[in-house]
């Protein structure tokens, strides 16, 4: 796995994880213990995939203010989730503010015209074309909310020293599955987007070298005439998704 270790770390010595480690591994009694009958497992499972159903990606959204603490939990939702040695190697940025929102627009729309100009590929653009998308995402500055996710591909110690990070990508997959999730049961509707290359998120969010952008989470209300793409309500069986053995 590439973790960029070589990336912009010239003048940062390296820490092993020998060095890192001041504590020894201590168990501790299974906090938060759950336990739920079979009908009550199945019954709450049941429960659960209904409301995963009502879960759509939009573009439609609405200006409608969304509180900032409604965010805050979501992200600390986000923020339980695993990653490997626990390194947690993820930051995300709320951008709310109206001049960092047009920005992050004009830059990601740079981007997305040159993808739909030839960049992406005839056969990219025909998967696309069921889906509705082009170049121009007033999203990014109606909604109330862009959450860009950034994933550490290197801690950076308070003496500059680099510490390792494990398993970055399926990690900050994991926790940005698990904000999507939060803002929905809150409420919200979501999308998921990421133009390429999104360097100049780094610029815009003031995040260092060694995070790379990894998705920016459009977050907020549906506008009372939000549409979604009929081809996006095809979703995979059980049979095609899963083998039991």
């Amino acid at each position: 796995m590439n973790d960029g270790m070589n990336d912009g770390t010239a003048n940062e010595a390296r820490i092993t994880d020998s060095d890192l480690t001041t504590e020894s591994y201590e168990a501790i009694p299974l906090p938060d213990r759950r336990s739920f009958t079979d009908v009550e497992m199945a019954e709450r499972a049941a429960k659960f995939l209904e409301e995963a159903k009502t879960r759509h990606s939009i573009r439609d959204f609405a200006p409608t203010p969304v509180p900032r603490m409604v965010i805050e939990s979501c992200i600390l939702a986000a923020g339980r989730a695993p990653s490997g040695a626990n390194r947690q190697p993820w930051h995300f940025v709320a951008v709310g503010d109206p001049e960092m929102k047009r920005r992050i627009r004009q830059a990601a729309e740079a981007e997305e015209k040159a993808f739909y100009d030839g960049k992406a590929g005839d056969d990219w653009l025909a998967a696309l074309a069921p889906l509705g998308t082009d170049d121009e995402k007033p999203f990014l500055e109606t909604a109330p909310w862009l959450i860009v996710i950034f994933a550490e591909r290197y801690g950076v110690s308070a003496d500059r020293k680099i510490v390792k990070n494990y398993y970055i990508n399926e990690s900050v997959g994991i926790a940005t599955g698990m904000l999507i999730t939060a803002l929905h049961c809150a409420g919200l509707a979501t999308l998921t987007h990421t133009p390429n290359p999104m360097r100049f998120l780094n610029e815009i969010c003031g995040r260092p070298e060694n995070e790379k952008p990894y998705m920016i989470l459009v977050a907020g209300h549906a506008t009372e005439d939000a549409t979604v793409p009929k081809h996006a309500k095809r979703k995979k069986s059980l049979d095609e998704i899963a083998t039991f053995c």
